[in-house]
This record gives C-alpha cells, structure tokens and sequence, in this order.
C-alpha cells in the first residue's frame, strides 16, 4: 500500500545523482557499410560510439577529443562515410579524420576558426564544412585526407547551415541568411555548381536561388540518392512541410499538410526532421502534433503516407536516419516513461533498441505521463503547454500538490513529449509540473511562433501566469505553493513574472537568465546579435522597451524569494547579467540565493555540476515553498 505523504515531500529514487550520471544522445549517421555511428554527450565531453554492421559490440571511437563542433551553438559535429569518421574537435576547432574499423585520427583542417557540419563527396576526395573566424562566416571545401590547406568555397552571407552533395558531384546545395533574421524568420535556399580549380580543389560556379526569402523560413536540404530531387522543409503556407524540388522540371511539390510541423527551429548546425529511403524514391519524415513526434513514410510520387510504428511509448524522435540499404531507419527516442534512446526500425526485423542513455533501471510506473493541455490567457486566445500529475507508485499525496512551472528558454522552442528529467525530478517527489510552450513557441505554426514579435517579456510572462492560475482554478494545484523556473530565456521569463506578477509564484528559480537588454545585445555572440530586433525592436528606436524589458532596472519590484544558478563562462548570457540581477535583490533585502558555477558555459553539462544544482534546488523549494 502506498503510503500517505504531503505533496512535495516524497522520497525519489530519481536521485541528483542518478541524472548527473545520465548522458545524452544529440546526433547519429549511417556509413555506406550499414556501420552506425552517434554522438552521447558525457557529462562536458562528446564522445562518438560505433556500432559495426555485423552486430560485435560498440566501442568508442577514441577517448583524446572531446567531439563538440563550435559555430554558433554548435551541432553538426561529425558525418561518416567512405570507412571514415570526421568529426569536430572541440578544444581545437579541427575537423579530424579517423577511420571507423582501426586506427588514429589525424587533423584535416588547421586549428584556426570554427568548423562544423563536415560534409564528404560522394567520390570521397573533398569535403565541405561551414567554417567561421573572426565574426566571418562560409562554407569550405578541402581534400578529404587533409592534404591540401582549405579553401572559402562560398562565401557573402552572414550565415550557413546544413551544406550537401549532389549524388554526381557536381553541385552542392545550402541554407544561408542574414541578420536580422534568425533561421526560422528567412533563410534561403541555393544550389551552386562546381568547377574544377587549380590545386585540385573545386571552385563555385553558378549559384541558384532554390526557395526561401525574408520571410520564409527553410530547414534541411538533402539531394536525392538517385539525383533527381532536392528535398527542403519550409513554411509559407503557415505551418513547417516536407517539400522536393524537383531538378529536371523545376517543380516544387509539397508531400505533407494538416496543422503539423516537420520542422524545428534551427538552434544549431545539424538537425535532421527527414530522410531519403535508399531508392530515392520515398522518404522518412518526422511529424510533430501538439509535441508529440511520430514516425512517417511518404512516398513522392503518389504522396501515399505511412505511419512508421516503432512503439506506442515513443512518444519524441529527432535525428532520423534512413540506412544505406534496405529499409531500416534509426532515431533518437525517448518518452514519458521512456529515457532516451538509439533506435532502429526494420520491417523485418521489427523495433531494436541500439543504445541507451540510462540505466533504465526504474519501473516505468515511476514516472509520469506528458499530457497536452490548452488555456485561455489574459486575452482569450489559445495557450498550449505540457502538464505531468505527480507521480511515484510508493507515495499517496495529502492535499493538493505544489506546482512547479517550467519556462523554456529560447525563446523561439518548445517543450514537447519526451522523456524530461526535470520534470521527472519533481513529478516524483510530489510536484505537479506544467512546461508552458507561450505564444511565440515552435510547434503550433507561424502564427502563434509570431506572437512573440515585439511582445518578449508579455506573452511568455502572462501564459505563465495564467496557465499557472488555470490549473489551480480547476483543483489540480495548491495555488499558494506555486514555482516558475526558466534557464536563458526561460530564466528572463522567471525574472519579469516576479517582477509584473508578485505573490502570485511562491518562489522563482532563474538559470543563467537575461536581466539587462542592452548588455545582452551587446555582448552576446554573433548568432544571436540582431535576435531582438524582432523580439524587442531595432535599437537605438526601441530603447525604451529594451529598459521596460530589462528585469535589473525594476528589481526592486520583486518580493517572492528567488534561487539564481549561472554558469561562470556562459558567453551567451554572461555572468555579469546574474551578477546585476543578484545586486539589486540584495540591495533590496530580497530572499535570495546565488550558486556560480565555474567551468560551465550556457547550460550546466558536468555531472558534478548538475548533482549539485538539484540538490541545492530542492533544498531552496523546501524552505521557501513546502515549509516556508
């Protein structure tokens, strides 16, 4: 018999501990011989695995780097092909190559810049890379064995993302855009020939707009195997669908619609929402639906879709990968109950769990389920979020559980159906949890993604609020034992809610979040620079709403105790905002606590650091809210 507990005070076995010793899998990729290779972040350290095609155990590929590409954000840090991994060195900015059966890595590139997104001719000699050094972005092509010294291949944009192959060699394709949009604003899409150069290394002949402007966004470019088509995810009719460019007509074909995206925002180099089948001739495609992520087929011809069913308890997928041959197809999953996983899918041969990123040595009852919910916010409209009942098959809650109110950063992302030790972490101990996906997040179209022009710091703040206050209305949640927690964005969020919305939160947890505007477009890095032109406005016009917007100049306002995590070299949200903020609650007599964490950039990624913040997190909750 479970036994009765006040809410917020069961006992877990989802320990600190046992998440600091989690580990996360952020991209996978098939080599020509069915050879499957995927990167797990290790507490700080990227590390790539190789499985080899005759089932022998994986092994690491080496234990000298750390695999972390580093433009922008990062991703994009390794491909395979040809019997050879290339992949990024973090510490160096080289692009390294190894085989995958044997032996040693050995530098391609030199170490000056960043490089990431490595991309292989399909004959093996040259490879491609978007390469960035001193605010300067391009795509560049060297000689696969490092032979030769690279060399700018295109060059004029501000940005580049995801350069690929033609099947023939002959032309490449990319996404570029420019400030101020961000990638999911307007990028565009291009083809570009290729000439023979002196030296051996191939020069850019003429270049060809695909699609995409301003105003569009365009994600993902991937030639077909067999050369015919040039497949792209874009959005001008509202929400993000699967398209090819067909190369001998020059027709653009739509292959997905509905009220669904099957695209993400591009944070990073990398990310992969469809994959060509080995015939060119179908390809697998992730669609998303109120944050839950399914598995599909279609076909280009006939547009004859097909619910790729790899398990019920699958519930977010990311990275597809088509295999080379026949039809199996491998993805990142996870689920509620389920910790994230490498996965492959054979019709044959049925689901095949690959790699796993925890022990999984918990019952599934353990954990609790993510269900989608809607509100009405302070204006009428449709809000939509993720809501976890708490959850731990040991306990019986007395009362009505706390609510702990999770704030994505970003702010252009979302929160969706995967597994979420987080939310975990507090479900399990008696804490109700919502994760707000406010106006201005991805997944629900462009429309309600627009939202947040010009209105950072009022819708995302008043969808917390009101989703919050939702929840206890309907008798769900204590409604004097309420939390809102955000890390970035997210920790802006918490900041600004404190501040526009006292005693409404219990208390408020901020990670590494955006106090003062005008520093944040002064010192963060390139990819973000021209970000709050659209969130904000264009300075110095908007330099009123960039100080109305600036939590560190009304501080004064905040009441509520608050908790403030920052990452010493955070180069995105500098200390120096933290160090603001945390002034201003101790001039102001404000019950505060402030944790530095040295070693750590934006986001915590060493084991130690993530076991310390959610022992002394919980501790905060407990004496602030449980018992305060």
């Amino acid at each position: 018999m479970p036994q009765k507990q006040q809410f917020g005070l069961w006992k877990s076995p989802i320990t600190p501990l046992s998440l600091a010793r989690g580990f996360n899998f952020s991209d996978l990729a098939w080599d020509d011989d069915g050879t499957l290779v995927w990167r797990e972040m290790r507490s700080a350290r990227g590390v790539l695995v190789v499985q080899p095609p005759d089932g022998q155990a994986r092994r690491d590929l080496n234990s000298e780097f750390n695999v972390r590409a580093g433009v922008g954000y990062g991703g994009g840090d390794f491909t395979v092909s040809h019997g050879f991994v290339y992949f990024v060195d973090g510490d160096s900015g080289r692009i390294y190559r190894q085989p995958t059966a044997a032996g040693t890595a050995k530098p391609v590139t030199p170490a000056f810049g960043r490089a990431a997104s490595p991309a292989l001719s399909p004959d093996g000699e040259h490879l491609l890379f978007v390469h960035t050094y001193e605010g300067q972005d391009c795509i560049a092509i060297t000689d696969a064995a490092g032979g030769t010294w690279p060399q700018q291949l295109v060059a004029g944009d501000d940005f580049y993302m995801q350069p690929c192959w033609h099947p023939a060699g002959d032309r490449i394709a990319w996404i570029a855009w420019n400030h101020p949009q961000m990638p999911w604003d307007g990028t565009t899409l291009k083809i570009g020939t290729l000439l023979k150069g002196e030296g051996g290394l191939p020069t850019l002949g003429e270049v060809t707009p695909v699609t995409g402007d301003e105003h569009t966004a365009v994600f993902g470019a991937q030639f077909s195997p067999d050369g015919r088509y040039l497949a792209y995810v874009s959005d001008p009719e509202g929400w993000w669908q699967l398209y090819v460019y067909d190369l001998e007509s020059g027709e653009h074909k739509m292959l997905t619609g509905g009220e669904a995206e099957h695209g993400v925002p591009a944070w990073v180099q990398g990310l992969r929402t469809f994959s060509f089948a080995p015939d060119g001739k179908s390809i697998y495609f992730l669609q998303n639906r109120d944050g839950f992520v399914g598995l599909w087929r279609v076909e280009i011809e006939t547009g004859m879709q097909t619910r790729i069913r790899i398990g019920s308890e699958y519930t977010w997928m990311n990275q597809v990968a088509a295999a080379p041959q026949g039809e199996r197809v491998a993805v990142i999953a996870s689920g509620g109950r389920i910790p994230p996983r490498i996965v492959t899918y054979d019709p044959q041969a049925g689901t095949r769990v690959v790699a796993r990123a925890l022990p999984e040595d918990l019952p599934p009852k353990t954990y609790a389920l993510p269900s989608p919910t809607t509100w009405k916010g302070m204006d009428g409209e449709d809000v939509h979020g993720i809501y976890y009942a708490p959850q731990n098959p040991e306990f019986e809650g007395v009362g009505l559980p706390p609510l702990m109110v999770l704030v994505h950063g970003g702010p252009t992302s979302q929160r969706g159906a995967s597994f979420d030790a987080q939310a975990q972490f507090f479900t399990s101990r008696g804490w109700a949890v919502l994760q707000v996906n406010y106006r201005g997040s991805t997944g629900y179209g462009r429309a309600y993604r627009d939202k947040l022009k010009g209105n950072w710091g009022i819708y995302d703040v008043q969808d917390s609020v009101s989703g919050a206050q939702a929840l206890a209305r309907d008798g769900l949640v204590d409604e004097s034992k309420m939390v809102i927690m955000g890390g970035s964005a997210g920790g802006f969020t918490v900041l600004k809610t404190l501040e526009d919305y006292p005693g409404v939160f219990k208390a408020g947890a901020c990670l590494y979040g955006v106090a003062n505007q005008f520093t944040l477009a002064a010192d963060t890095h390139k990819f973000e620079a021209r970000y709050l032109d659209t969130l904000l406005g264009p300075l110095p016009e908007a330099a009123e709403i960039y100080r109305e917007r600036s939590p560190v100049f009304f501080a004064d306002k905040i009441q509520d105790p608050i908790i403030v995590f920052q990452g010493e070299e955070d180069k995105v949200v500098p200390k120096n905002q933290s160090d603001e903020i945390v002034a201003a609650l101790r001039r102001n007599g404000v019950p505060h606590e402030y944790h530095i964490y040295p070693g750590e950039g934006h986001g915590f990624r060493k084991s130690e650091t993530i076991e310390q913040f959610y022992t002394t997190l919980e501790r905060f909750l407990k004496t602030y809210v449980i018992f305060g």
